[in-house]
C-alpha cells in the first residue's frame, strides 16, 4: 500500500527529516555557468546545474551532481514532484553526510544521532 506524501512536511523550512529519508525543497537553476548549491531562498534550496532543461535532462543531471554531496547514489534519491520544473521536492534515503548549508541550520552531530534519540 501507497502512503500519500504531504508536499508541506519541511514546515517553515528548505528540509525536514522523515525517519531517515531527507526531504528537500529545491529551486532549480538550469542552464547555469557552474553546478553549485546556493544558500536557502524561503523554504527552498537553490541548486545550479549546468544542464540545459530538455526533456528532464537537467533533473536527472541534479541528481547525479547532488547525489555524492549527500553520500548516495542517484538512485536513493527520489524526485516527488517537479521534474520538468525549478520547483522540486526530493526525498534523500538515508544521506551519509550533508552539504554545509545544512549544518549551519542545525548541528549535524544531532542530525546522525546513533541511539535514534528525538
Amino acid at each position: 500500500m501507497t502512503q500519500k506524501r504531504s508536499r508541506n512536511l519541511t514546515g517553515d523550512s528548505f528540509f525536514a527529516w522523515d525517519g531517515d529519508v531527507l526531504v528537500v525543497n529545491i529551486l532549480g537553476k538550469p542552464s547555469a555557468s557552474k553546478d553549485a548549491i546556493g544558500k536557502p531562498f524561503g523554504k527552498q534550496l537553490k541548486v545550479s546545474v549546468t544542464a540545459a532543461p530538455v526533456a528532464g535532462r537537467a533533473t536527472d543531471y541534479m541528481l547525479r551532481f547532488l547525489a555524492p554531496h549527500f553520500g548516495v547514489t542517484a538512485a536513493d534519491i527520489e524526485v516527488v514532484f517537479g521534474r520538468m520544473n525549478v520547483n522540486k521536492q526530493l526525498r534523500i534515503k538515508a544521506p551519509t553526510k550533508l552539504p554545509a548549508v545544512f549544518t549551519k541550520q542545525v548541528d549535524q552531530s544531532s542530525l546522525f544521532d546513533a541511539d535514534g534519540a528525538d
